[in-house]
């Protein structure tokens, strides 16, 4: 069996080893691979593994040997799933491998703006303290977020843990979800999420109706000093609106792992806004994360040559 790996720098750089898979197959590892090479890389491929790499009607046209596609993401909006419903291609995804992770780099962007770790090494590498006459001393205000309010819109295995991490700050949760149900505690709408909240995560899905659904309105019913973090996708957020926020200070920060358009762009509305962090897509990208990663890919792998795949989007 051949199987082919399109872009296997952006889950594995070289730290982790494709070996597993030699149990099934003979690999090729392309460390990336431009839009013009995919169908003469895969033409003769029986399976492929993907990260960000595009299959449409056209590749799967010209690859009649194929017969699994391995997504190495939860997200699958790269694949042609009509088209590869008709080729009869089945089609595997990889669930809830970076929950502990990416839940993890929302607090890191909160306490970027809480704490001002970066801003106050950066003082202290510049002899800041070592010409202070005081014992301390701050360069920026400094809070706690026991007491705060933190909105989570969306609350699937990732919003769950946010709100875990929050608790045991000390901090109100309030769960805006795409079901509202009583079983799920603090639940409220959108404009509660908004009015209410200190700190807003995004952690809902990317589609029609939450395309934007951080813009003008909703920012304006935010509480003014509000901070807004997303690490889901970045075209919930109506880029343009979230920098005037920021320069008018309505919005106190925005911290980001994600963009509208990847990678950034120097015409990027966020780029180089006042009191905008971001961070180059890499809050699911743990050493310990990617390994879990390239374990449940083998294992859909495996499972689909044994004949029960599994995590199948198709």
């Amino acid at each position: 069996m051949k199987l082919t790996i399109l872009d296997g720098n952006a889950v594995n750089p070289g730290d982790v080893s494709w070996d597993l898979f030699k149990k099934y197959a003979d690999i090729t590892v392309f460390p990336r691979s431009s839009e013009k090479e995919v169908i003469s890389r895969i033409a003769e491929s029986d399976a492929v593994f993907l990260n960000k790499i595009r299959i449409d009607e056209n590749v799967i046209l010209h690859c009649p040997n194929l017969k699994y596609i391995g997504v190495l993401a939860t997200g699958y909006d790269v694949i042609d799933i009509p088209a590869v419903k008709k080729a009869g291609i089945c089609v595997t995804n990889i669930p809830s491998y970076s929950t502990m992770a990416v839940a993890q780099h929302v607090f890191s962007l909160i306490t970027f703006f809480t704490n001002h770790i970066s801003a106050h090494n950066d003082s202290v590498q510049n002899e800041g303290w070592i010409k202070s006459p005081d014992f301390c001393y701050w360069e920026k205000p400094l809070f706690e977020l026991y007491g705060k309010t933190l909105g989570i819109l969306g609350y699937g295995n990732i919003g769950r843990q946010v709100a875990k991490i929050a608790e045991a700050f000390g901090m109100n949760v309030l769960v805006c979800p795409h079901s509202p149900s009583a079983d799920i505690p603090n639940c409220v709408t959108q404009e509660k999420l908004w009015e209410q909240s200190d700190f807003i995560t995004l952690h809902a899905p990317l589609t029609a109706e939450t395309a934007g659904i951080i813009n003008k309105s909703s920012i304006d019913k935010m509480k003014d000093g509000a901070y807004i973090i997303n690490t889901a996708r970045g075209g919930l957020v109506a880029e343009d609106d979230v920098r005037s926020a920021l320069e008018t200070g309505k919005i106190a920060g925005y911290g980001c792992d994600v963009l509208s358009s990847e990678p950034m762009k120097d015409s990027c509305p966020l780029y180089r806004a006042p009191n905008c962090v971001i961070t180059p897509h890499i809050a699911w990208a743990p050493l310990e994360t990617r390994e879990r990663l390239i374990k449940i890919a083998f294992d859909n792998f495996e499972s689909w040559i044994q004949g029960k795949p599994k995590n199948m989007i198709y």
